[in-house]
Formats: structure tokens, sequence, C-alpha cells
């Protein structure tokens, strides 16, 4: 098992957790943070942490023009 302590932090008279909860299967339930997710060690529900400024840049909105259209002969 693992140390629960690491999953809260106390300051002052504030406790706080460090890990999200885990919206399927609610309290008590820490989602594991990986380098490139977080992770339900129960259900398996993952979400996927950003990646970059590519990551914030709208569909349809890149600095690339569209590709020319050109009819087979």
């Amino acid at each position: 098992m693992t140390d629960q302590s690491k999953f809260y932090k106390i300051e002052g008279n504030n406790i706080s957790l460090t890990h999200r909860i885990c919206p399927k299967c609610g309290d008590g339930y820490n989602l594991g943070e990986h380098y490139d997710r977080y992770v339900c060690g129960k259900c398996h529900y993952t979400i996927f942490k950003r990646k970059g400024p590519t990551a914030m840049r709208s569909k349809g909105k890149g600095s690339r023009s569209p590709r020319k259209r050109v009819r087979s002969q």
C-alpha cells in the first residue's frame, strides 16, 4: 500500500489534496500522475495532459495555407 500522507498537504488550518480525484469512482480514489497523463488505478479512467503551444491552437486556424486542389488527368 502507498503512504496516504503524500496525497494531502497541510497549510495552517487548511488541508488540500495534491492529486486529482477520479470523477467516475468518486472520493477515496486518486488519479496517479504520469509524465503525460493522469490515470485511475481502479477503473483506468485517463486524462491526458496538454503539451505546449500546439495544444492551445484552435483547429482550422493554423499558420499553414490550405492545399491547392489539383485535378488528375
